[in-house]
């Protein structure tokens, strides 16, 4: 990428911020651009995107970072915070590697929220990011110093879903 490179954040109570940024992605690899995706707090094997990625490869990969199991369900332990630790340094390295033009950061903005990484910490990565990279922030709860330091924010309003009529989550549509 030759283009100086933006901060972009997907946050919001509606779904689709995983996917824009997936979408984001795809277009990207379309264009020439490698992509990586370092996925906090969800687990390997746990979302379609995990196995389209592998159809892109090495244009595109995901590393998820995370363990099984929802944390809203378990609660935050020791171990998450560890786990998100080495995701934040994984970014950082990434990021600081040259090897990708566009490094989305999956469910970053949740894992801050949760007090999983401090948000001085992700600021600070923010600041540091290659001035070509373009970085991508995704989850809810973003942090208002995040949007404020990002180029562009956008916040995914649920108007409607049928989560709400106690459909679940289906494989291949939601994950």
């Amino acid at each position: 990428m030759t283009e100086m490179g933006r901060i972009q954040v997907f946050t919001g109570e509606g779904k689709g911020k995983t996917t824009a940024a997936v979408g984001a992605a795809v277009r990207a690899i379309g264009r020439g651009l490698k992509v990586l995706m370092i996925q906090f707090l969800k687990p390997p094997n746990s979302s379609g995107e995990q196995i389209a990625a592998l159809v892109l490869d090495p244009q595109f990969k995901i590393k998820p970072m995370g363990r099984k199991g929802f944390i809203r369900r378990r609660g935050c332990e020791p171990l998450d915070q560890v786990m998100a630790e080495i995701a934040l340094n994984e970014a950082r390295s990434e990021i600081a590697n040259g090897d990708y033009d566009v490094v989305i950061l999956d469910e970053i903005n949740v894992a801050v929220h949760l007090g999983l990484i401090n948000v001085a910490d992700l600021l600070d990565l923010m600041d540091s990011k290659a001035e070509n990279v373009e970085l991508i922030l995704t989850g809810r709860y973003a942090h208002p110093s995040v949007m404020e330091r990002a180029d562009s924010v956008l916040e995914m309003k649920k108007i409607k879903h049928h989560f709400d009529a106690g459909v679940p989550a289906r494989e291949g549509i939601e994950y």
